[in-house]
């Protein structure tokens, strides 16, 4: 909820960790006890201190942690690891627009994120050469008005919600003029890492919009959702939207039963059906997250044991070239 005595989520995004020292002294780990960082020039840190918050302080194995500490080990690439491992680039039907399944575009909106995820299969993506600009929005608009089979528009990144509310509606009017889409797809971390993002003017954009309104969530382990990721997605559910979440499967992090099953209880308290389990996509330095699909199977089983059907998520990869998410086991 917007409030005066509260910094807004602007000031919150500008006073975000962007140092590994400040944010370990922050948690009272002393560096010595915390993965060596890679060299300068890399994927640089960006937490929000709010979800730094939830982080368990001096404890260098916490799973939130795990998801935004930079490593050394990154700067190397196993084999089968790739800079574009899901075929992005392959898959530009015009510059910052994407459209790999049937019926839907995906549109890079921007390439800011609010949090930098260490396993993010976007890190290495061209993002200036996408970068919007009234010609390229307009070339977007018009692809999408051209193929009358697509009836789903995506807006990712990067993250859409980074966009000030101004340029988001802006866009979602835009694409309110195209007469054959019905529904707006919004992939964004925020509502996870920087709830105070989902404000009265951003639901109100939502809520008055013509289009269904799907936003899918990102959040791997039950101690991100905490009240106030719970009253974000009860904003958004407030205004129309149907708020789904995926996770990835990461070593370290969630790769236990215990774990996905409390996230999807948690989940489920806060008001978001579990949707995808994503096996780690293979981007360049991201070994240590890797669980054997083997492994990813078992566990899948194991939550359908202990769960109703409807808080399993699906447990899928994304092959490129393939038609949809690809069902592992």
């Amino acid at each position: 909820m917007d409030t005066a005595s509260e910094p807004t989520w602007q000031e919150q995004l500008r006073d975000a960790f962007r140092e590994p020292s400040e944010l370990a002294a922050f948690l009272n780990t002393p560096l010595d006890r915390l993965p060596p960082l890679p060299r300068s020039g890399s994927f640089p840190l960006l937490v929000p201190r709010g979800f730094a918050n939830r982080m368990r302080k001096g404890d260098p194995l916490d799973p939130l942690l795990r998801q935004v500490w930079p490593d050394a080990s990154e700067s190397v690439a196993a084999p089968e690891e790739r800079s574009d491992p899901v075929g992005d680039l392959s898959s530009r039907k015009a510059p910052g627009l994407l459209q790999k399944y049937a019926s839907r575009a995906l549109v890079v909106a921007t390439g800011a994120c609010a949090v930098h995820c260490r396993y993010c299969f976007r890190q290495n993506f061209p993002y200036d050469e996408s970068a919007t600009s009234p010609s390229r929005w307009a070339a977007q608009l018009d692809a999408f008005r051209a193929d009358a089979s697509l009836r789903e528009a995506v807006l990712s990144g990067g993250d859409p919600l980074v966009l000030p509310d101004s340029a988001f509606a802006a866009r979602v009017a835009d694409l309110e003029s195209v007469a054959h889409l019905s529904t707006l797809r919004i992939h964004s971390r925020l509502p996870v890492v920087l709830p105070s993002r989902i404000t009265s003017d951003l639901c109100r954009i939502l809520s008055t919009s013509r289009l269904r309104v799907v936003v899918v969530a990102h959040a791997n382990h039950p101690s991100e959702i905490d009240s106030s990721v719970a009253s974000a997605i009860a904003r958004l559910r407030g205004a129309g939207a149907v708020v789904l979440n995926q996770s990835v499967l990461l070593a370290g992090v969630n790769d236990s039963a215990d774990a996905l099953e409390n996230l999807s209880l948690a989940l489920w308290d806060a008001g978001s059906m579990p949707y995808y389990l994503h096996a780690l996509d293979r981007v360049e330095g991201s070994s240590r997250f890797r669980v054997a699909d083997t492994d990813g199977i078992r566990l899948v089983e194991e939550l359908r044991r202990r769960l109703p059907g409807y808080l399993v998520p699906r447990f899928v990869r994304e092959i490129e070239g393939e038609p949809s998410k690809t069902p592992v086991g």
